[in-house]
């Protein structure tokens, strides 16, 4: 079986206990929008005890704060009033493991064209949540920048470690 195939298994047996009269609003009722890395080990209503309807998650490669990621966080804000913002980067992460030009240079000896984004490789995970925290708070479109809080998860413990902005990468 196809995983799409077994995935749609597993949506008609939540559909068919799927109560219609529990609705969420589309407004999440914490008021918070968490980026965070696309890692499958990585589940965000289990490290942080969310519930349906709580938070908007935006997960990309990284948790990286890209342009795609300021303007999901303008809709988040601006159209359905979130105010704090988390960040949720993680130890043993792809992203430190490659080469960001390199890898771009492999994509494009196979398909003729290198890719024009940037690959967002980082080395330290905590340097990498403090970049992504000042592009949030410099970020003029952005209308709540004050709550904006940034974590590395430790995929080998379980717990989350604020970011502070030392120099000790902590």
């Amino acid at each position: 079986m196809a995983v799409a195939d077994e995935l749609l298994s597993n949506n008609e047996r939540f559909a068919a206990q799927f109560h219609t009269g529990t609705a969420l609003p589309l407004a999440p009722s914490k008021h918070l929008a968490i980026v965070a890395c696309m890692d499958s080990r990585l589940d965000l209503f289990q490290v942080l005890g969310l519930g349906e309807g709580e938070a908007h998650i935006i997960r990309n490669a990284g948790g990286v704060v890209t342009d795609d990621v300021i303007r999901s966080l303008v809709v988040s804000q601006r159209l359905l009033g979130t105010t704090d913002i988390l960040l949720v980067h993680h130890t043993d992460c792809g992203l430190q493991k490659i080469s960001g030009e390199q890898f771009k240079r492999e994509i494009e000896a196979e398909v003729g064209i290198k890719p024009p984004f940037s690959i967002e490789t980082f080395d330290d995970p905590y340097a990498d949540v403090r970049q992504s925290m000042g592009r949030i708070r410099t970020s003029p479109f952005l209308l709540h920048t004050a709550e904006v809080r940034g974590f590395v998860y430790e995929v080998e413990t379980g717990r989350l470690i604020e970011v502070q902005g030392s120099s000790d990468g902590r």
